[in-house]
């Protein structure tokens, strides 16, 4: 049995792409026993920009540490697979549309009436109700919808809104929300024996991380109020995404032109961060580069003031020109020496092998039992009695069905024909 604080913890995972999988990796990071049920041909994640067959990068780095079942969902002998397992199982994560799982068989009224204390993750799109309960939705789509998008505020080349692309921001998000859900209820489980329903969404994650710009404080939100006013009248107006969100972040991009303490700066050899978000910590920052442009520490800082504004825009571009003339590596000594909390601009390639991520422990070497060696990030957190660790690399499509199947009781002429039907695999 895995170590772990969810040591003993069974789980079934009926979930795909990215937000399901990522949730219950970090259920196997602290000790469950995490079962994939796939469809014969494997989740589609496993078969988007294959390396070889049935594996890819993207599928293999969501989804360690877990056993493989395989089932033909839709025959009701693969259903009743699931049934028996139940009454072994303490948790049951799930993110197909509302509609789906009972006609799976594997709804939450199914499932719990097999075993009351169940604990059920029902993660979807956009929620069980409401107009939109029905529609499928990704990454993309929940950030479009909630606002992330916009409030990037980048654009493509073509005028498109561009979205972040660096992440799939809401589906991990969610990830860590069912990994959290689950923990809390098993938590309520313990002390009074109840399982329940959770529902997670990629719309409300996504609100969530601007949950300030979501906000709605009529005290504080006069400026809000304007902006948004102008920002209906250019949509009612068919003006152009390029309007509409210059309109938008014009506030926004006014206070960046005057901000020289919370930002990057491009160097002679690269980019670095700055962080300084208290007056002490501008003073440092203006002690270190030297300049006595004060920008937002200014008394007299007023982005309404256009003369203001446009000096300031100058003694910006003086500043960043400063940063060109050094190294990045020059920067960071500099900066440091002068109490400025600063960072260079790295590449996620780099950071496995980078000193600082090594020397916590954020590395964790697999073997893989057909692709190899590999190196991976680490569980998310650390803890010091019970602490938590990779169990392995993911799974090889099927590699556990027999095994699973045979636990739930079927004899090996049951299983054999099972295989010969193609219902498992």
């Amino acid at each position: 049995m895995a170590a772990g604080p969810l040591s003993g913890i069974r789980v079934l995972e009926f979930t795909q792409i990215i937000a399901g999988p990522v949730g219950c990796q970090h259920l196997a990071d602290m000790g469950a026993e995490v079962i994939k049920i796939e469809p014969p041909e494997g989740e589609p994640w496993r078969l988007f920009s294959q390396f070889m067959p049935g594996e890819s990068k993207t599928f293999q780095s969501l989804n360690r540490g877990k056993k493989s079942l395989v089932l033909k969902l839709q025959e009701p002998e693969a259903q009743a697979i699931i049934h028996r397992l139940i009454p072994s199982v303490d948790v049951v994560v799930i993110n197909y549309r509302p509609d789906v799982p009972a006609k799976l068989g594997i709804d939450y009224d199914t499932i719990s009436k097999i075993k009351p204390n169940i604990i059920y993750v029902d993660n979807t799109a956009w929620g069980r109700k409401g107009p939109w309960a029905q529609r499928p939705g990704y990454d993309i789509v929940a950030q479009a919808v909630s606002g992330l998008m916009a409030n990037e505020g980048k654009l493509e080349p073509n005028g498109a809104p561009g979205q972040i692309t660096s992440t799939a921001i809401a589906d991990f998000g969610t990830g860590l929300a069912i990994a959290w859900a689950v923990s809390a209820a098993l938590y309520h489980r313990e002390k009074t024996g109840e399982g329940q329903l959770i529902e997670t969404t990629l719309l409300n994650t996504a609100l969530y991380f601007i949950s300030t710009g979501a906000m709605d404080l009529p005290a504080a939100d006069a400026i809000k109020y304007q902006k948004m006013e102008r920002v209906h009248a250019l949509q009612q107006q068919h003006s152009s995404y390029q309007e509409i969100i210059d309109a938008y972040h014009a506030t926004t991009r006014a206070q960046r032109a005057a901000n020289i303490y919370y930002r990057t700066y491009e160097t002679a050899d690269g980019a670095i961060a700055i962080g300084a978000l208290s007056p002490t910590l501008w003073a440092k920052v203006r002690a270190a580069i030297p300049t006595d442009f004060l920008g937002m520490a200014d008394p007299n800082y007023n982005l309404q003031d256009a003369e203001w504004l446009a000096k300031a825009r100058e003694r910006v571009a003086e500043v960043e020109e400063i940063f060109r003339g050094k190294t990045t590596e020059w920067w960071i000594e500099h900066l440091e020496r002068n109490g400025v909390p600063a960072g260079p601009v790295n590449f996620a390639e780099d950071m496995l092998a980078d000193p600082q991520s090594i020397a916590n422990d954020i590395p964790v070497h697999l073997e893989h039992p057909l692709s190899g060696p590999q190196t991976v990030v680490g569980p998310v957190l650390k803890m010091s009695k019970t602490p938590l660790q990779v169990q392995g690399p993911s799974p090889v499509l099927g590699q556990d069905t027999a095994a699973i199947v045979a636990e739930a009781g079927l004899s090996p002429d049951e299983i054999a024909d099972l295989y010969a039907r193609g219902i498992i695999a």
